[in-house]
């Protein structure tokens, strides 16, 4: 039986932190997990410079409740949904989804919290498995599903790779370059077949 993995931000949503990084004006907070392979030290980057400048969870939120899903995405997933089981396998945080998941029609997802002080300041992150996006595709697997994941950055490459097919989804040109074999997508018309074909429909 499939079960397709799909990353968040980038493939269904825009990036959160390129979208309050421009609400913000701050532009370092452009920086995501396309450009900075270690999650752990992106994010302690990140809580450094909101610490900085005095921002907290409100802020962003306020910045997320801003933000809709990629044209096209909820309909793409719909129909995926309609072909297999998805789950969205994101390093993201829960108080930052939510929103988002209410937009996509509540699919089902996978992610991280966020520690957050009384006055919203956000003070640390607690990831739900280490290498999580990896070690949820292997329990999958190891309870009988054939994984077929997408995404667009490094941390979604072992995720992608884990099974017997996966794609790049609207990825840069220096992981397209470092990764040819894997199939790179632009539309979601392209990622649909691609899904298609390795399922065999």
């Amino acid at each position: 039986m499939y079960i397709a993995c799909l990353d968040l931000e980038g493939v269904l949503v825009p990036e959160i932190w390129i979208a309050f990084s421009q609400a913000s004006g701050i532009p370092e907070l452009k920086r995501t997990t396309r450009d900075e392979p270690d999650y752990d030290k992106l994010m302690n980057w990140r809580l450094g410079i909101l610490k900085e400048h005095g921002l907290g969870l409100k802020e962003i939120q306020e910045t997320i409740a801003k933000i809709d899903p990629l044209p096209g995405a909820k309909e793409f997933l719909d129909q995926l949904r309609s072909l297999t089981q998805v789950i969205i396998i994101s390093d993201t945080f829960t108080q930052f989804a939510t929103p988002l998941m209410k937009k996509l029609g509540w699919p089902t997802l996978f992610c991280n919290s966020l520690e957050v002080a009384p006055d919203g300041a956000i003070t640390g992150f607690k990831m739900r498995i280490e290498n999580s996006k990896l070690t949820t595709v292997k329990a999958l697997q190891s309870i009988g599903f054939t994984t077929i994941a997408a995404g667009d950055s490094y941390n979604d490459l072992a995720m992608i790779q884990a099974g017997p097919a996966g794609f790049l989804f609207k990825t840069t040109e220096q992981i397209k370059a470092d990764h040819p074999e894997l199939p790179a997508f632009e539309t979601y018309e392209e990622l649909m077949a691609g899904f298609k074909k390795a399922m065999g429909l």
